[in-house]
């Protein structure tokens, strides 16, 4: 699963990085992003003129601002969306809640290095895993827009965008810490996942496990329980624990299997 990442980088340099125009605003650094926090999302739509009517012959990218935690758009409850925080790759297609989205509103998650937890008999170990260059994991995601039906109070005039974070089988070292991760495409297959045209087989051809060449360009590192606390929110969540402190070290080769039992 994915339930903490990092998201560090300026939006600007985002929108460098994913070719995208920046469409956010007010967002600050976050070493501890978790659910219902506000999000940057990579989308792309086409742009629409003064009546709302799309454009047939454009397609815009852009980076925006969204809740994680997709609520679907036919949910009475907006609270629902804390559930839902990830999707499966191998069955997003087949889920009420996903599989609109997965064929006409998938985004990329910009992350500088996601969390997970290694848990041991007596202990439970968080590790950050990121690109050993620095680049932006571009996470697959899902977006949804939502807005009740009746909204006496006006608390969402504008409705709500949200988004979840697909999730694929673990490979190599990484399944040492959890058999999940986040689906994390390699640049060569960011256009064709932002493809609003895209077809359901095209699609499904990028809903796999990273390749061993993605894998070995990552760094995983075990780091302190200080990222358990998501009130904790600064650079010391990244610094590298020292070996001694760690209870069952991971073998080091990314592209090793898990453990032997």
């Amino acid at each position: 699963m994915c339930g903490r990442y990092a998201s560090i980088k300026a939006p600007a340099d985002l929108a460098d990085e994913f070719r995208a125009v920046d469409a956010t605003s007010g967002v600050e650094p976050d070493y501890n992003v978790a659910p219902t926090k506000n999000i940057v999302a990579v989308v792309q739509r086409r742009p629409r003129d003064a009546d709302g009517t799309p454009d047939p012959d454009e397609v815009e990218r852009s980076l925006r601002v969204v809740k994680w935690g997709l609520v679907p758009s036919w949910a009475k409850d907006p609270k629902a969306g804390a559930r839902m925080i990830n999707a499966r790759s191998e069955s997003a297609a087949e889920k009420p809640a996903f599989r609109k989205a997965l064929n006409a509103r998938r985004c990329l998650i910009p992350a500088d290095g996601w969390y997970e937890w290694q848990r041991g008999p007596e202990h439970k170990q968080p590790y950050y895993t990121h690109y050993a260059d620095g680049a932006s994991l571009a996470m697959a995601g899902l977006w949804e827009f939502w807005k009740p039906k009746d909204d006496p109070e006006g608390k969402y005039p504008d409705g709500l965008v949200t988004a979840a974070v697909l999730t694929t089988a673990a490979v190599g070292a990484l399944a040492q810490v959890h058999d999940r991760m986040p689906l994390v495409l390699p640049p060569s297959a960011w256009d064709a996942w932002l493809d609003i045209d895209a077809d359901a087989a095209g699609v499904a051809e990028l809903l796999v496990p990273p390749t061993p060449e993605l894998v070995a360009s990552l760094e995983l590192r075990p780091v302190s329980a200080l990222v358990n606390s998501v009130r904790n929110n600064g650079p010391e969540l990244l610094a590298e624990m020292a070996p001694e402190d760690v209870a069952e070290p991971l073998q080091l080769d990314l592209l090793a299997g898990p453990n032997p039992q």
